[in-house]
């Protein structure tokens, strides 16, 4: 059985000449969190929305579960389970008849079902608070609820904590986990928030103006959070060649002709200062200096932050 739940191949969608996503390849593993994170309009949901059928692809491919969505959406939509927009559920309706209407709605006769999603968010059963009395994050839960109440093996859910507080954000956060770590769930799950991301997801998918520019484990991203040692001098490629040559290194990166980042700390600066100026490179400034996963995000996407 493969390891990739959800695969695209060279995906794409254009509304008349705007590009709304581009030669997308992604790549959902199995019983992890995929975050895929980007500025709003960066074409996350239209992404989601090709992912569910609810709009057609202009090009490319969609595999879910091993199989063509095009040839078995059917058998694979009935495995997923998904939070792209508010439910419309009714107002003057509690949350327990709320979930029994989408139940009957859906021909779910499974004994028990509405209880078990709603035990699973966290929501009672049978309680007499209307709809329309819930707070935000409950709101929020009794959707997921709804997501997960026919027992899916994926969720794809799109923006859940957008709009809660600290402490709703917290309780979603750790209600997802939950789904993926304790019911063996797998979750695809967009946010324009960094640090929500970088905090739930195990996978990370960078989309910025509907083109993956990066994807990988948090871990392996976060390898890229670390410290070095920035030099701003008069010729960058010559200083870089001298550190290939002189100190046997090629652990450094150029950003422009006149910085340089070198990521070997175990290499004695002054000797590369006294090695830099002796072969008539001026050196303006040498500072040690740590990446942040904020930094690198910023420039993989243009030097534009994401909130």
């Amino acid at each position: 059985m493969s390891d990739i739940i959800i695969e695209t191949t060279g995906l794409t969608k254009v509304y008349g000449t705007q590009k709304s996503v581009v030669d997308l390849n992604l790549h959902v593993r199995r019983g992890r969190i995929y975050g895929l994170l980007g500025r709003n309009g960066a074409g996350k949901t239209t992404t989601m929305k090709m992912l569910l059928s609810l709009t057609q692809p202009t090009s490319g491919d969609i595999r879910i579960f091993g199989k063509d969505i095009r040839t078995s959406e059917k058998e694979i939509l009935s495995q997923i389970g998904s939070l792209i927009e508010s439910p419309g559920f009714y107002p003057n309706l509690t949350g327990t008849e709320n979930l029994k209407i989408f139940a009957q709605l859906r021909g779910l006769n499974r004994k028990n079902a509405i209880h078990d999603a709603l035990d699973l968010v966290g929501l009672p059963f049978r309680d007499k608070k209307l709809y329309s009395q819930y707070s935000l994050g409950m709101k929020q839960r009794l959707a997921i609820a709804l997501s997960v109440m026919h027992d899916p093996a994926l969720l794809i859910l799109d923006e859940p904590i957008n709009g809660l507080d600290p402490i709703g954000i917290a309780e979603i956060r750790a209600f997802i986990r939950a789904l993926c770590d304790e019911k063996g769930k797998t979750v695809l799950i967009s946010s324009h928030i960094l640090s929500e991301i970088a905090l739930l997801a195990d996978d990370i998918g960078i989309i910025d103006q509907g083109r993956l520019l990066e994807e990988g484990s948090l871990k392996e991203l976060e390898e890229k959070n670390h410290k070095f040692i920035h030099f701003s001098l008069s010729d960058a490629e010559r200083a870089a060649a001298l550190l290939t040559t002189q100190f046997k290194t090629q652990r450094f990166d150029v950003e422009d002709e006149h910085t340089l980042r070198l990521l070997d700390l175990t290499l004695p600066v002054p000797s590369i200062n006294r090695c830099f100026v002796e072969n008539g490179i001026d050196i303006s400034e040498v500072r040690v200096c740590e990446a942040t996963l904020e930094d690198y995000f910023k420039k993989v996407t243009g030097g534009v932050g994401i909130a």
